[in-house]
């Protein structure tokens, strides 16, 4: 499997935010930065974490059309694309806490209806990545509390393979890498690699001896840091209070790069993240989200790539 220098884009996937002209810019720019895979990144909702249907057909998800016009803009770019779509709770609370009791109760919602709704999901998804000739496809987001229905995740996968002949992977969360029993039926292992900075020597020799284990490749889905002070430390916290530090941001990088990047069992990156709707570059220097569009970030992160 060839490096991953790859970037996460679109994300959440709002209608009417893709197939448009600043959308074909904004992709186009992440292009720039030598990057040769995509992770194009939809979301779809159910009401909260005990909800079982997905609402994808109707807004606020991107249409179909939309997915297809995001796929052949990447692929014309010279890119290979991993199709992403995800679920998320329109309560707002985090879709690791989608849960159900391991034993059915009467009059209670139930493992079965939400994996047969998310099943339809990510077929429906599936169909259009095989239509499309998309490279990957990813099955689920950091699902942590779905993450030990072993049986039902081989089903789907099962069901999944009916319909979809590229390779198929599934992003845990962080820390969760060792707990999935159910690797095995999945053709590429990804993570979210939101390590605080300075824990990357004791997670890179985690990762190494799993990764040696898995015997497959492993890469990380997501990975990144907004740009404020006090993220290094805590990069999977989109909402965290700290003041701008273009700084903070590209030091992040670089450690990850050192630490990581080069180790002959590591696969990549599919960085978090480019949204399809870019701010003017000339605010970049006010911006501290993830994006790193027009920051020193961006540099580093072509630097390495451009090396890799």
């Amino acid at each position: 499997m060839e490096y991953i220098n790859g970037m996460t884009w679109g994300w959440v996937g709002t209608r009417g935010t893709w197939a448009n002209r600043t959308a074909d810019f904004s992709m186009t720019e992440m292009a720039k930065l030598g990057v040769n895979w995509t992770a194009i990144a939809l979301s779809a909702l159910q009401d909260h974490p005990q909800a079982t249907e997905i609402h994808y057909k109707e807004e606020p998800t991107v249409t179909d059309a939309e997915v297809v016009w995001a796929i052949e803009k990447a692929h014309g770019l010279g890119l290979k694309v991993c199709l992403k779509p995800v679920v998320n709770c329109a309560n707002g609370v985090w879709r690791a806490h989608i849960n159900f009791f391991d034993v059915d109760v009467p009059c209670e919602p139930k493992w079965g209806d939400w994996f047969a709704s998310y099943t339809d999901f990510i077929l429906h998804y599936a169909r259009i990545a095989q239509e499309t000739g998309c490279e990957m496809f990813c099955i689920g987001c950091e699902m942590v509390q779905t993450d030990r229905r072993e049986t039902e995740w081989r089903e789907l996968i099962r069901q999944l393979r009916t319909v979809y002949t590229g390779m198929i992977t599934y992003n845990c969360d962080k820390y969760q890498e060792t707990n999935i029993t159910w690797w095995d039926a999945v053709d590429v292992i990804s993570s979210s690699g939101y390590y605080p900075i300075d824990t990357w020597d004791e997670r890179v020799a985690t990762l190494e001896a799993f990764a040696v284990r898995q015997e497959k490749p492993f890469f990380f889905m997501e990975a990144g840091c907004p740009s404020r002070e006090g993220s290094a430390m805590l990069p999977n916290d989109w909402g965290l209070a700290g003041a701008l530090s273009m700084e903070e941001q590209d030091t992040y990088y670089h450690v990850m790069f050192e630490k990581i990047g080069r180790r002959s069992w590591f696969h990549g990156f599919m960085l978090w993240d480019w949204p399809a709707q870019l701010y003017p570059e000339a605010e970049a220097s006010s911006n501290d989200d993830y994006c790193m569009y027009g920051k020193p970030a961006a540099k580093t992160i072509e630097d390495f790539y451009r090396r890799s």
